[in-house]
């Protein structure tokens, strides 16, 4: 009889009981784990297949917790404008310690963010910019001798990662690279291991050989990171030596400054060159798309002549470029949003419907799936067109309309609310002046003209940028014009 009570007890401990007023309910099918293996193999599929179930609000069981998914954007701003019921920390907290064993105090969260607006904003971007600039092309020239006239072949992610984190590196962390005695190439390294095991240490899905895998390479990027922002001669940029002095002031351990620094590294180098490369990819598995751009900046490095404003000024007017990023960015930037219910909440829904979240669940936003990939917004929403976000007359398009209503939210790349990214028009800076570059300083072809994108590494939806399967081959030489 007491076995039978602990099976009893055991059994309903894994169900949740849902009262009338709240979202539907998908437990799936094993108790406790729910849909974690589903959600976890390819999140935009699960969330699409519920969608079609349940509707654009739901509540799945994964790994425990529940999680009510919210897929209207009309509404999304009923939670990202809720920061009394719903908190954003909680939930970074947790990934903070999963994948950067990093322990740090709620309150540091605002004021790094704080740091980083007063860094990555005005004149201060426009030293960032010159820096990163400056980085970019001695990294390139170093790829290519002045009269080389073979082509060299690579992978384009690999090109394309590797340049921009090895230049972002140097200029926040490392100092100019003739005088920084870390080679930026050895971080690269190790942080590509790092960045591999990076879903799963997040998950908890980490094999035994795998955890060690994962602690070796922690220990080594916290060494190669150490003397980053610890002086102010140390070669780091400014954000970084004001972003490590208050750590130093709020009594923060060395050992989880360097945590949080790798954290940084993660946050600051981890988006844009995958960004780089599936723009770089669809310009070159779309030839109009890339005619379009190389014209525009043709037109534009004539006005840099006459003007002196270079293109990678914040001012410098690119539609095409814009429009053909952004594109590229609303196929494969796809990050979840999430909030955890502190307080029982009412969602209001944008056409009337209310829904019950409960306190200790998590709410999820997923704007990859709508509005992103919405056929209700986007014609065709699978395929890449450089100018679905041009009008006719060439001027910047941003009326989108679902439901008949136009849209606020009509791509999320850079996430919203509490979840912007800082970042966003030095990220923007940094990928134009890359393509400006490689387009009008290289010729950069196909090693395959008939070669088509890779697939989406699906594990990674919820991460920001999206990775490939493999890679696309290239070639690549100096023009000899230049």
């Amino acid at each position: 009889m007491a076995s039978y009570t602990v099976v009893t007890a055991n059994l309903f401990s894994f169900i949740s009981f849902r009262s009338k007023g709240e979202p539907p309910l998908d437990k799936g099918a094993i108790p406790w784990l729910g849909h974690a293996l589903e959600f976890g193999k390819d999140a935009s599929k699960f969330i699409n297949r519920m969608k079609m179930k349940h509707g654009d609000v739901f509540t799945v069981r994964v790994a425990g917790r529940y999680v009510t998914m919210l897929l209207d954007p009309h509404s999304y701003d009923t939670v990202l404008g809720d920061s009394d019921s719903l908190d954003f920390t909680r939930y970074a907290q947790v990934l903070m310690e999963r994948i950067f064993r990093l322990h740090l105090p709620y309150s540091q969260q605002a004021k790094s963010k704080e740091i980083m607006k007063r860094h990555f904003v005005g004149m201060n971007l426009a030293t960032l910019n010159s820096a990163m600039s400056r980085n970019l092309q001695a990294l390139m020239k170093a790829k290519t001798t002045q009269n080389q006239k073979d082509w060299k072949e690579e992978g384009l992610f690999n090109f394309s990662y590797s340049l921009l984190f090895r230049a972002g590196y140097l200029m926040l962390f490392g100092g100019e690279q003739n005088n920084n005695p870390i080679d930026p190439s050895s971080v690269y390294e190790e942080y590509k291991k790092f960045d591999g095991l990076l879903v799963k240490m997040a998950r908890g899905t980490l094999t035994q050989e795998e955890k060690k895998t994962a602690q070796s390479v922690q220990n080594k990027l916290w060494e190669l990171l150490a003397p980053a922002g610890l002086t102010d001669d140390s070669g780091s940029s400014p954000w970084l030596h004001a972003y490590r002095q208050f750590l130093q002031e709020d009594g923060t351990d060395v050992e989880m400054q360097n945590r949080a620094i790798l954290m940084q590294l993660w946050a600051t180098q981890g988006n844009v060159g995958p960004a780089a490369f599936w723009l770089l990819g669809f310009l070159l598995t779309n030839p109009e798309a890339l005619m379009a751009v190389k014209r525009e900046f043709s037109q534009n490095t004539q006005m840099e002549t006459t003007t002196g404003t270079p293109l990678m000024d914040s001012q410098v007017n690119t539609p095409v470029f814009d429009s053909a990023l952004e594109e590229a960015l609303r196929l494969t930037a796809a990050p979840f949003i999430t909030r955890e219910v502190v307080r029982e909440k009412t969602l209001r829904m944008a056409d009337g419907r209310q829904y019950l979240l409960r306190k200790g669940d998590r709410v999820c936003l997923f704007p990859y799936v709508s509005p992103q990939m919405d056929p209700e917004i986007y014609h065709e929403p699978q395929k890449y067109k450089y100018d679905r976000f041009l009008r006719e007359d060439g001027s910047v398009k941003k009326d989108f309309y679902k439901g008949g209503k136009r849209l606020k939210y009509y791509t999320m790349p850079w996430g919203a609310g509490t979840n912007g990214c800082v970042g966003k028009q030095f990220a923007i800076n940094t990928i134009r002046q890359f393509v400006y570059m490689v387009l009008t300083n290289y010729d950069l072809e196909l090693c395959d003209p008939n070669a088509q994108m890779p697939e989406i590494n699906a594990s990674r939806y919820g991460f920001g940028m999206l990775q490939p399967e493999g890679d696309l081959p290239v070639r690549y030489k100096p023009r000899s014009t230049h």
